[in-house]
């Protein structure tokens, strides 16, 4: 089979399909897909989630450019990106289901070939960068065509594309070649002190993006840096596989998140406020009570770190949040409000859906994941109050608890988390942890995943007090000191 773009110089360029199989990688399996141009170099495409049969209007893949880098792809150079960027590009693709990375052969040292780059290096050792250094030895700044990429495209039956690269000539010459280009996402790894003069040589003489992209912005793209602390405290939640139910409550050391008279402004500080956006960055929803939602006026969105918002939800029984919250009213982010099917409660915005739960009472918690996860929201964060938290927790649908302590004695409030007792310690609930400071706060991640649930909550009498007066509107099937559902 052969497929034949316009070349950008309006000669024709073809390649020949030559052979397809499967290669299965640390991060999926892939067509493989082999070609030869009209120049004789053989080039490979790895690619998952598209077909020849995709409808018209299929979501346009993923499609990375990869131009061949022994050094850095086989031999694991970090005078470059390039093998790092690979192995990105590859995770990527394979996490998006849709898309393709191209392996173009021919295109070492930017075009110049193997030993060339190694003569090229040879000068960067004396200080030179990696422009001049190609042109003291007689070549072009960048060499590259992409004429065989175009054709390796329309061979696969792509047209339309969201290309991953930093790099805004790679889109250019693309267009030129009749690639349409809906969207570049820049693919940025992490600069190590080896290439730095490298990467900067790229952003201020080649026009490629900044790569001020720190090591969160990594991590929301689906990446991670070895030995981050960003990495290692939320790495796992960015993974396909990782905790899908997180909850996260601040408390004072006594057990308190709020004063008696329902004040909560603020227990902890502001590295913890920071925490918590973001785990509302990393996840597609987050719920919160009605009472919680009219006590703290809260927006739920992200704004301290970089982040996509979540989707909000309310759990309301009763439709008593005020319609001028800030929830019903900041179209920031979209709204579900779930009432009682008797609830008097119409959407106010168009940012905020009405959904109608089943029946009068509680909303188990069970039940409400499994309506999320119908509409798509499949990572959840439940972030409060208490009784909500502890409803989750108790419930054993918590993949993963974020237990903030502040150092501080409230004495008498609105109680945090709360769990069935046991009469031996030896009863009592110990899943892994992991501890961090964050301030004068300090953060205890409770790994939930293969826990046993435990029992419902029986509330003291001051406590009980507190959370009927403070939050009565969040009801969720935690069972009172007489075992009645509250």
């Amino acid at each position: 089979m052969a497929c034949e773009p316009a070349h950008e110089d309006g000669l024709p360029s073809t390649v020949q399909r030559l052979a397809d199989t499967f290669l299965p990688t640390r991060h999926g399996t892939f067509r493989m897909t082999a070609y030869r141009d009209d120049s004789g170099e053989e080039h490979v495409a790895l690619s998952m989630g598209i077909g020849d049969d995709d409808p018209a209007d299929a979501r346009p893949p993923l499609v990375r450019v990869h131009s061949e880098c022994l050094t850095g792809d086989a031999l694991g150079s970090r005078r470059c990106d390039c093998g790092e960027q690979l192995q990105h590009a590859l995770h990527l693709v394979a996490r998006d289901g849709r898309g393709a990375v191209l392996y173009v052969r021919g295109h070492e040292g930017r075009g110049i070939g193997l030993v060339e780059k190694l003569r090229a290096y040879a000068l960067q050792d004396t200080g030179v960068d990696t422009v001049d250094a190609n042109l003291r030895l007689g070549h072009p700044a960048d060499a590259r065509t992409y004429d065989q990429s175009a054709a390796i495209l329309a061979d696969l039956g792509v047209r339309r594309i969201r290309l991953l690269s930093s790099n805004p000539a790679k889109e250019v010459a693309l267009a030129g070649l009749g690639v349409d280009v809906v969207a570049r996402r820049p693919l940025v790894v992490p600069a190590r002190p080896e290439n730095e003069h490298y990467l900067r040589t790229k952003r201020d003489r080649m026009g490629h993006d900044p790569a001020d992209v720190g090591e969160w912005e990594l991590l929301l793209a689906g990446g991670q840096v070895s030995g981050g602390v960003l990495s290692e405290r939320y790495g796992d939640l960015v993974r396909p596989d990782g905790p899908a139910v997180l909850a996260q409550l601040g408390q004072s050391l006594d057990g308190f998140i709020a004063s008696r008279t329902g004040d909560a402004v603020f227990v902890t500080g502001e590295a913890d406020r920071e925490h918590l956006h973001r785990l509302r960055a990393l996840v597609d929803a987050v719920v919160v009570g009605a009472a919680t939602a009219a006590a703290d006026d809260c927006r739920l969105t992200v704004r301290a770190v970089a982040g996509r918002h979540p989707v909000r939800v309310v759990l309301d029984p009763r439709g008593t949040l005020p319609v001028g919250s800030a929830l019903l009213t900041d179209g920031t982010a979209p709204t579900l409000w779930v009432v009682g099917p008797h609830a008097d409660a119409s959407a106010p915005a168009p940012h905020v859906e009405v959904l109608r739960w089943h029946r009068d009472g509680p909303m188990e918690p069970a039940a409400l994941l499994a309506m999320l996860r119908g509409r798509g929201l499949d990572r959840v964060l439940v972030e409060g109050g208490g009784r909500l938290v502890s409803a989750f927790v108790a419930a054993g649908v918590v993949d993963r608890l974020y237990l903030t302590t502040a150092p501080l004695l409230i004495g008498d409030g609105v109680p945090g988390l709360r769990v069935g007792g046991t009469d031996r310690l030896a009863d009592a609930l110990r899943p892994p942890v992991r501890r961090w400071v964050l301030g004068e706060d300090v953060v205890t991640e409770f790994d939930l995943t293969g826990s046993p649930a435990p029992s419902a909550p029986a509330l003291s009498g001051p406590a009980r007090h507190a959370l009927r007066s403070v939050r009565q509107d969040e009801q969720v099937d935690v069972p009172d000191t007489d075992g009645q559902t509250g």
